[in-house]
């Protein structure tokens, strides 16, 4: 119990800051910096058992056009419409991650296809343009007078607590994942799965698990940024780019480490709007090409993230203590 009260803590914190006024753009930065944090933790559920994804856009895309088009079609609340949208993608993922684990699809391989199965979905919403909008996009109807609530169109700060805690359940699950004996059967599969499979460890199921809980956190997250935004495109929701977003967030943040991917987070989108405060219109492809500059400098001199230097500089000094307390 002790262990969640001082997250309990900063959670409440956290959600008094709309209480000292921060102008709407701040808010806005950090709303988007904590539903991007709630992906990456997703996609580093995955990745830090050697899962690698560069295709989880395609399950942020489908749940937010999921919820998208029932509210526009048939006028189902988001409150409703979110979490068919995460079904659906969760569904998804399954069908792609259950051949490929039978089929022990792994390493490089399995990020090639879920690359394919990302690019599939892009194709697939810009193809179904009647219904999605195409390449233009398309905007979730307007909620009536006093029906904000129904349609889960809030203000900033509304959209501030809800992305709270929707971050918050992203790190329980981590937490609940790792306290868990499927941790330790993951570590034991990215290790050596004929081995893990020789001591009783059901590997693909194991495997279909946190393939589950990865794409309902990042799902979430897609549905929950699109709704704030009001606005759906395939380019920001489902292409390659915003899954390279994802992917260089958690391994700079640090994969390995629970508040690594909000790290990153705080990274890419700090990044995103410097470049495009300083270059505008003039540079468009410039935070795609410094992600992939400083995806490799951080894949060969920081290959566990800042929050893994961290860590690995708070041992030392954690041992010598234990010795001098030892020796004393």
């Amino acid at each position: 119990m002790k262990d969640y009260i001082l997250p309990a803590v900063a959670l409440a914190a956290l959600m008094a800051l709309p209480l000292l006024s921060p102008p709407d753009y701040v808010m806005h930065v950090l709303i988007t910096m904590v539903l991007t944090a709630l992906a990456g933790t997703g996609w580093a559920m995955m990745g830090r058992y050697g899962l690698v994804s560069f295709g989880h856009g395609a399950f942020l895309g489908a749940a937010a056009y999921t919820m998208a088009i029932l509210w526009n079609s048939i006028g189902l609340t988001p409150w409703i419409g979110i979490p068919v949208g995460v079904v659906v993608a969760v569904l998804m993922g399954m069908l792609l991650g259950y051949p490929a684990f039978r089929l022990r699809v792994v390493g490089h391989y399995f990020a090639l296809v879920t690359l394919a199965a990302g690019e599939i979905v892009r194709i697939l919403i810009v193809a179904m343009r009647d219904i999605t909008g195409g390449s233009l996009g398309m905007t979730p109807a307007q909620a009536a007078p006093g029906g904000g609530f129904l349609a889960m169109q809030f203000d900033k700060t509304g959209f501030w607590w809800l992305s709270l805690v929707a971050w918050a359940a992203g790190l329980l699950a981590w937490r609940l994942l790792d306290r868990s004996m499927s941790s330790k059967a993951l570590a034991a599969i990215s290790e050596d799965e004929d081995a893990a499979a020789s001591i009783g460890i059901r590997v693909t199921r194991e495997k279909m698990k946190v393939t589950v809980i990865s794409v309902a956190l990042a799902a979430t997250a897609g549905a929950l940024t699109a709704q704030y935004r009001q606005y759906l495109n395939p380019e920001s929701l489902a292409g390659l780019g915003i899954s390279l977003q994802i992917v260089f967030g958690a391994i700079a943040g640090g994969m390995y480490a629970p508040f690594g991917p909000t790290i990153g987070a705080a990274i890419t989108i700090g990044l995103e709007e410097g470049l495009r405060i300083g270059f505008g219109t003039e540079f468009t492809g410039a935070a795609p090409l410094v992600y992939g500059l400083l995806l490799v400098l951080f894949m060969l001199f920081l290959p566990r993230g800042i929050a893994g230097m961290f860590e690995r500089r708070a041992k030392p000094a954690a041992a010598k203590k234990a010795v001098g307390e030892a020796t004393a």
